[in-house]
């Protein structure tokens, strides 16, 4: 079980782990060891996250999920495939934290009368200064 936050964990049997060949410079440890990590979650089938974080986390994913409903991470910043599998397990695991944060709800509220009158005031101001450049009668 990898565990998330005190409530939510995550049975290790739902990630699915492989490893590629990572591209970009390296020389011959890129062209031989397949060290970049791609770690799969299947977000839909999950039984170990709750309706509202699986909407949260699939908001949060955006490109990363599939049409399947599975949630893709590549890690290929390092040269290793444990430290590369590290960095994609961590970056799942803050995905799935930032999801569990419930959004708090925006109360509308209203400007107040001082804040209506300064802005008045201002609006006030930079008209006269607009009506005083045409002011001149240039013939």
């Amino acid at each position: 079980m990898i565990r998330i936050t005190p409530q939510i964990s995550i049975d290790e049997n739902e990630l699915t782990t492989t490893f590629v060949r990572s591209g970009g410079p390296g020389g011959q440890n890129v062209n031989k060891v397949s060290t970049a990590v791609e770690l799969r979650f299947n977000l839909a089938g999950s039984p170990s996250l709750s309706p509202d974080v699986k909407a949260r986390l699939a908001h949060l994913a955006g490109s990363a999920l599939t049409n399947q409903g599975v949630l893709v991470i590549h890690a290929h910043r390092h040269r290793s495939q444990l430290l590369n599998r590290q960095d994609a397990m961590e970056r799942l695991s803050d995905l799935i934290r930032t999801a569990a944060v419930k959004p708090k709800r925006r109360h509308a509220t209203r400007p107040t009368a001082a804040s209506n009158r300064r802005r008045l005031e201002l609006k006030k101001r930079r008209a006269d200064v607009k009506r005083m450049r045409g002011a001149d009668d240039r013939d």
